[in-house]
């Protein structure tokens, strides 16, 4: 089945590009069928990359999939047009009296900060202790991976000596977890964060489960028992060149940054990235749709009032 998302969105014409199949709202009313509803809270400054990264991993499912953009009202965003905001976002207001099948909370660029500084992290929690009751399953993405797991459970996040920056191999540890099914004993993801969550910190509490971890990169998949929440650290939704343009720009800043490990051949930055993660990236989003959100998911969930 297809993903179905605004006519107009910019990321509709790349993904036809790529093949990918997705569908209007108009051709959609008339299968009869309920897609679910998944919302994405998108903190990212590059919001449109964002989405269009997002979209492309809810592709690849024999689900059809219907995508509510939302932001925050209290963080006015600079790398975003206002008029692709009005036109594609709602805001927490607009959806808190519903409810979603499954929602993804991305990541943000606001590391250096404590969690009660960041300036929308009153609303942030409003909204994860609203998706407590009336989410049935929650993506926490990067940062948001730290933040969720900060406002639930009291896990904090440590700076890190260098930045956790490039593509680094992974090791499943619980294989009987539905998310990591068709997994590979070892698999590569992209990283760029400067602060981590500690192993002894997450086995301290009972209802969560580590999935995943790296050697070099650290703790990266965490779920609970029940898979209403996955936390994960990593960014496999990442293009090719992301982790490049975040090199660029941080050198044209005229910052202290290391290249991003394990990218580019030969430690080469003018050879292109060979992209090794995504296949993985398509099976992780596909198990969560279908193992923690359709599987799940009573059908007549979105239609009944949210509970406060």
């Amino acid at each position: 089945m297809p993903i179905n998302i605004p006519n107009h969105l910019p990321a509709k014409e790349i993904l036809e590009k790529e093949n990918v199949f997705l569908m209007g709202k108009n051709r959609a009313l008339h299968q009869d069928i309920r897609p679910l509803k998944i919302g994405i809270l998108n903190l990212m400054p590059l919001k449109i990359e964002t989405e269009t990264q997002l979209l492309r991993m809810l592709s690849n499912t024999p689900l059809q999939v219907e995508v509510e953009l939302i932001q925050l009202s209290s963080h006015v965003s600079k790398h975003t047009t206002e008029r692709h905001l009005k036109i594609f976002y709602k805001t927490f207001s607009d959806i808190k009296n519903q409810r979603l099948d499954g929602l993804i909370i991305t990541g943000a660029p606001v590391e250096h900060l404590k969690f009660e500084d960041v300036d929308y992290w009153k609303e942030l929690k409003e909204i994860m202790q609203w998706s407590e009751k009336n989410v049935t399953s929650t993506l926490y993405i990067c940062w948001a991976a730290q933040a969720g797991l900060y406002f639930h459970y009291r896990i904090n996040k440590f700076p890190v000596g260098k930045k956790v920056f490039g593509v680094f191999e992974h090791q499943i540890k619980n294989k009987q977890s539905p998310l990591m099914r068709g997994f590979d004993d070892t698999f590569v993801v992209p990283h760029s964060r400067h602060t981590e969550i500690r192993e002894k910190d997450v086995k301290k509490i009972k209802s969560l489960q580590i999935l995943s971890l790296s050697k070099e990169a650290g703790v990266h998949i965490v779920a609970t028992k029940d898979g209403s929440k996955i936390f994960v650290t990593g960014h496999s939704e990442y293009d090719s060149h992301t982790l490049a343009k975040e090199y660029e720009r941080d050198l044209k800043k005229g910052l202290k940054i290391d290249m991003p490990k394990h990218y580019f051949p030969n430690d080469n930055p003018k050879k292109l990235p060979i992209v090794n993660w995504r296949s993985h990236a398509f099976l992780l989003y596909s198990n969560w749709l279908n193992y923690y959100v359709y599987q799940t998911t009573p059908y007549n969930w979105v239609v009944t009032k949210a509970k406060k």
